[in-house]
This record gives structure tokens, C-alpha cells and sequence, in this order.
């Protein structure tokens, strides 16, 4: 007797169809052209599906577009994130930048891809060893007096007086925006510094990163160069004493913009004499001429003795026949080729005594702080301890803000001690500059990067002297930059506790003189 077939169950019947479907998918064979096809169409739609939102919702709907296409890259590659950072941090804090979407503070490109690349960084990096995010010589210096003084200063927001709220741009009212301002977004600029660090640490080549400074460079100098040229101004009247927030609507003082060009041209002078690729050495020349144009119409004079500064240690350096002979050539030239504007404000003050030539700062507002200092000379009075101090209360100082001494805010408002680590920090890192543009193992335009770097530093750390602050401002963009590939070359190079015990182990195998180099990643 037969027996009857029982149909399958119907699990099976679809376990099998798909298996089916997928051996004929398998066998499928694409032409090649299908895929870069479907990709270049997907894209092309997705871009008119923006492009009609843009029309319709405005400039929001692009902000949101270029912000999910940053994040999307930081999705692939954190180190995407870094370098796009390193393009946006030196105009994060110009008014030409956006500075909230949809009415929302806060909720602005920079803060998003910020945010995604740290966090892109901590999951890419979990259970791995290597070098932490925040090294004890920058945590324990740096952050901790930064932390500190922000929590002293918290306590004193009511005491700022009501004239200064009203006459000020502040933006906060409240100790939590206090904190915000004063403390988180400073950070900012350590958190870009330390984001660029991991990424030059897991990069083959991290002298690359001199890329995306070049195109910053050009984008914050022709920023007030077009400003200037639109406006249709006269050099005169920039160079006049009572136009020195004319280029505020920028978003920095002339004086800022000015210490950020000088770190510029001190970067890319070094790297352009330390490059041996002709199209490459021309295109920082012209760089460096476009970061020389925006310094001169900021008529800033720390900025023009921080160029002059930097000039100094670089024919210093090199003292070869050859380059003192240029120079000598090409100094005449230039000072007479200079315009008139520029003679009068480097002039300006001089001869009629130390207040006019820091223009009133001795008088009225350095002489009247120095009480201040007393006050608290261990830890200070907090962040912005100016705004409630008893001088600015009974109105004995200029109403400012910063007391326009990079030192002396430094001890008003974290003491003694916050100015002796801070300083010690940034000194640190001239050190460390100086020894990764000596150090062979590193590649040649990134030793001129540090080379100038060093220089740069030095330049703003004297200029200080006049503004300016030894905690993060916009205008350290560069320098923060900087102080990112020396902790990721220093990782890089085994230049921590681990790596020298390493090493120590391997010099007793191998013989002075014949240890492996490191090998970057």
C-alpha cells in the first residue's frame, strides 16, 4: 500500500522559497556599472530632496542637511569628524558661523559634530589600549584649575552689577549659564584639541593634517578681507584708537583676529621652509600672503609685534647666508611699501608716556585691579572675576570685561596657583614642540609644523602681555590645533610610561645605536 505525501509544513514551504530566491540572487552576476550607478543616483535624489527643502523650510533645512552629512562621516571615521573640526573651529565663533538651528541655543553644527565624533571615538576605541583621552599633563594643569575657578565664580553671578548685564553682551543670567559660558565652552577647544590627538595617533599619515589648517586659513582670512573690502572703508580710519570694534560684527576684537593670524603665519612659514614639493611650497606662500593681508587690517599691534616676533626666531634659527641675505633685501622693501595707516598706529601712544602706548590700560584698568589680587592671591575670586570685583562695582576701572593682561587675569581669577600651572602647561608644550621639530623620526613638513608652532606660542604668550588669556579662547584655534598632533605624536612615538619601559627592555637586546625606530600605524 502506498503511503500519501503529506504536504510541508508551511514554515518550510517559505524557508525554501527564500533559499531559492537567494541562489538565483547569488547567480545574478551585475554588470559593474549597476552599483556606481545606484549610488550616484541615490545621491542625486537625495540631494533634490534637500534642495526642495531648503526651498521650502529655508536656511534651517540646510543647516540640517550639512550637519547629518558630517555626522554620517563621523559614522565611517572619527578621524573624519577631527579634520572636519579642524576646518570650523578657528570661524566657530564668528557671526558668519550658526549658532543655533530652530531657535534652539546650543543646537548648532559645531556642538553636533563635536558630540559625534567623541562618541564615534569612545565606541571605536572601547576595550582598546592606548593613550587616554585626557593625559594626566593636561587634566591636572589645565582642566582642574579651569574647573575650579568656574566654581568659585558660580557663587558670585549676582554680584555682577546690573549697568554691566545691560551694557554687555552676557548671555547668562543664572549660575548655569554661568558655567556654560565661562567653563563648558572653553572646553570646547581642549576636547577639539585632545579629538585631533587620537585621530593623528590611529592615522598613517597624520602630517595630512596640514591640509585641512590650510584651507581654515584661508577661509578666517578672506572672511575679514571681504569684510573690509564690502564695507569700502579707508585703512585711516581702521587705524584710528576708537575703531577697534569695527570688525566685532565678525564675531572677534581686531585684537583676537590679529593673535590668530600670528599663529597662522607662524605655522605655515615653517612648514613652507621645511617642504620640498614646489606646488606645495607655492601654495603656503600665497597662504602665508593672505594671513599677512587679514593681520594688517586688524591693525593690531600685539599682532604686529607677534609677526615681527616670529619672523626674528625664524632667521634666527636658520642664520644662513643665503636667507639673512633676503631678508635684508626684502625688509627695506616692505617698509616702504607699507601703508601710511600702518606707521601711524604702530606709532600711536609713543612718547607721551606707558598709558597712552597701552592705550589707557595702565591707568585705568591695570592699576585699579591690583587690589583685586589680594583679595583671594592663593586660588583668585573665580572665572570673570573682573565683573563683580570692588573696582568694577564702584566704577574706579574701565568698564571692560578682561583686564586686557593675559597674566593678570590669570591670577585674579584662579590665584597663584591656577597661574603657575597654567603657565607651566603652556610651557610644556613649547617644550614639546621644540623637541618633535628635532625629532627625525617625524615627517619633514610636520617638524617645520611644530617648529612654528613653538614659534606661534611664543609670539602669543608675549603678546599676552596685552590681552588675550592663558585659557581657551577662539583665538588659540591654531594653537590647540597644535597642542592636538604633539599629544597624538607623542603617542605615536611611544613618548609615555609604557613605551619607555618597552624600550628600556628592547636596548638590551638590540645595541646602542641599532634599536628599531617606531613605525607609524
Amino acid at each position: 500500500m502506498s503511503s500519501i505525501a503529506r504536504p510541508l509544513p508551511c514554515s518550510d514551504r517559505l524557508r525554501d522559497r527564500r533559499e531559492a530566491l537567494r541562489d538565483r540572487w547569488d547567480a545574478w552576476k551585475a554588470p559593474e556599472w549597476v552599483r556606481p550607478a545606484a549610488l550616484y543616483g541615490g545621491l542625486a535624489l537625495l540631494g533634490i530632496f534637500w534642495g526642495v527643502l531648503v526651498g521650502y523650510v529655508g536656511t534651517p533645512a540646510l543647516l540640517v542637511a550639512v550637519s547629518l552629512f558630517a555626522c554620517l562621516m563621523c559614522l565611517r571615521d572619527f578621524r573624519n569628524g577631527a579634520v572636519l573640526l579642524c576646518l570650523i573651529m578657528p570661524i566657530a565663533n564668528s557671526y558668519v558661523f550658526p549658532h543655533a538651528m530652530f531657535g534652539i541655543t546650543g543646537m548648532n553644527p559645531l556642538n553636533m559634530l563635536l558630540g559625534m565624533t567623541l562618541v564615534m571615538y569612545l565606541l571605536n576605541t572601547l576595550g582598546q589600549k592606548g593613550p587616554s583621552l585626557f593625559p594626566r599633563s593636561i587634566l591636572w594643569p589645565y582642566l582642574v584649575p579651569l574647573f575650579a575657578g568656574a566654581m568659585l565664580g558660580m557663587r558670585h553671578v549676582d554680584e555682577i552689577p546690573y549697568t554691566f548685564r545691560t551694557a554687555s553682551d552676557l548671555g547668562f543670567d543664572s549660575p548655569v549659564g554661568y558655567v556654560r559660558d565661562f567653563f563648558l565652552k572653553p572646553v570646547q577647544f581642549v576636547l577639539f584639541s585632545m579629538l585631533v590627538a587620537a585621530a593623528a595617533y590611529r592615522s598613517k599619515n597624520p602630517e595630512k593634517f596640514i591640509t585641512p589648517l590650510l584651507i581654515s586659513v584661508w577661509i578666517i582670512a578672506l572672511t575679514i578681507v571681504g569684510f573690509v573690502v564690502a564695507s569700502g572703508v579707508e585703512l585711516s580710519s581702521l587705524s584710528g584708537e576708537y575703531s577697534r570694534h569695527f570688525l566685532s560684527p565678525l564675531g572677534m576684537h581686531a585684537n583676537d583676529l590679529g593673535r590668530l593670524y600670528a599663529v597662522a603665519y607662524a605655522l605655515l612659514l615653517f612648514v613652507w621652509d621645511r617642504s620640498d614639493n614646489m606646488m606645495h611650497k607655492t601654495f603656503l606662500f600665497l597662504s602665508m600672503g593672505v594671513v599677512v593681508m587679514a593681520l594688517l587690517l586688524t591693525f593690531s599691534r600685539g599682532a604686529f609685534f607677534g609677526f615681527i616676533l616670529v619672523n626674528l626666531v625664524y632667521l634666527f634659527s636658520r642664520r644662513h647666508a643665503k636667507t639673512l641675505l633676503l631678508a635684508g633685501a626684502a625688509v627695506p622693501v616692505a617698509l616702504v611699501l607699507m601703508p601710511g595707516a600702518v606707521w601711524y598706529r604702530l606709532q600711536m601712544g609713543f612718547g607721551q608716556g606707558a598709558n597712552a602706548i597701552s592705550a589707557g590700560r595702565v591707568d585705568d584698568i591695570w592699576l585699579p585691579l591690583l587690589p583685586e589680587v589680594f583679595a583671594s592671591p592663593v586660588w583668585g575670586q573665580g572665572l570673570g572675576s573682573i565683573m563683580w570685583s570692588d573696582a568694577m562695582v564702584s566704577e574706579r576701572v574701565m568698564f571692560v570685561a578682561h583686564p586686557h593682561n593675559a597674566y593678570l587675569q590669570a591670577l585674579m581669577d584662579t590665584g597663584v596657583v591656577g597661574l603657575a600651572l597654567m603657565l607651566g602647561f603652556w610651557i610644556f608644550c613649547w617644550r614639546d614642540f621644540r623637541r618633535l621639530s628635532r625629532d627625525e623620526r617625524v615627517p619633514l613638513e610636520l617638524r617645520g609644523f611644530f617648529e612654528g608652532a613653538a614659534a606661534g606660542l611664543l609670539a602669543f604668550l608675549v603678546a599676552g602681555m596685552a590681552g588675550s588669556s592663558l585659557m581657551p579662547v577662539p583665538a588659540q584655534a591654531f594653537l590647540w590645533l597644535a597642542v592636538g598632533m604633539m599629544y597624538g605624536m607623542r603617542a605615536k612615538l611611544g613618548w609615555h610610561v609604557k613605551a619607555k619601559k618597552a624600550d628600556q627592555a628592547t636596548s638590551k637586546v638590540h645595541p646602542a645605536g641599532a634599536r628599531p625606530v617606531h613605525q607609524f600605524n
